[in-house]
């Protein structure tokens, strides 16, 4: 599998290229464009219970689909959903963990799943994430750019800006500890502690909602 990223950072295209035989695998929706001898096949990959797992906890689609070139070499090009950079990271039988929504596209030889993480610190809450293990290659999207950490101590991420991380960290939610906070309970913090590598975004996408809020139109009632 040949592959190039273009548009970087801010409204990246991924662009596979396939020998006959080969398969790429992609989220539902996500492709742009293709050459015509790619054949598409659509499934719930891993069973109808990881789908559904996938789906209800973590927001992914409950089908994937899978691209295979025929004859010749083919081409299939994807897009994430919001603006921002997609990352290629090769797994090599370890293990990734991944923010619902950034997962892209991968190898078949990757496979995901959703995972519970027991989070100490905000009321006893809980973290669903991606699971990806496997060998191949995958690729992730952010919104905004992407800034790859090489930690090894102590790291403080908002929970917004979280893209992915080695399953090898650990890590907790807490609140910042802020009026701010407080008073709209808008600062989710993830305290990340080990070493490994951590991926972080530019932008927050609840940010965006949250700046949008003020300009939505809002229908008045009539008045009797």
């Amino acid at each position: 599998m040949r592959y190039t990223i273009e548009a970087r950072p801010s409204y990246s295209v991924l662009e596979v290229t396939i020998e006959p035989g080969e398969q790429v695998v992609s989220e539902s929706g996500a492709m742009a464009w293709m050459s015509p001898n790619m054949r598409l096949q659509t499934s719930t990959r891993g069973g109808i219970m990881a789908a559904l797992s996938r789906s209800m906890l973590t927001g992914e689609s409950f089908f994937q689909n899978t691209y295979e070139a025929l004859d010749t070499p083919g081409t299939v090009a994807f897009t994430p959903g919001q603006p921002g950079d997609i990352m290629a990271h090769e797994m090599a039988g370890g293990e990734l963990l991944l923010e619902k929504d950034a997962y892209l596209a991968s190898d078949p030889g990757v496979r995901l799943d959703s995972n519970f993480q027991g989070l100490s610190g905000l009321f006893n809450e809980g973290l669903f994430v991606l699971r990806a293990t496997g060998t191949g290659t995958l690729f992730f999207t952010a919104y905004g750019d992407i800034e790859e950490i090489d930690l090894d101590g102590e790291y403080i991420v908002d929970n917004g800006h979280a893209v992915a991380w080695d399953a090898s960290l650990r890590y907790t939610l807490t609140r910042a500890r802020q009026i701010r906070s407080f008073l709209f309970s808008d600062q989710l913090l993830l305290r990340f502690s080990g070493r490994g590598k951590l991926w972080v975004q530019s932008r927050n996408p609840r940010s965006l909602a949250n700046w949008v809020v003020p300009f939505r139109p809002v229908q008045r009632e009539r008045r009797r």
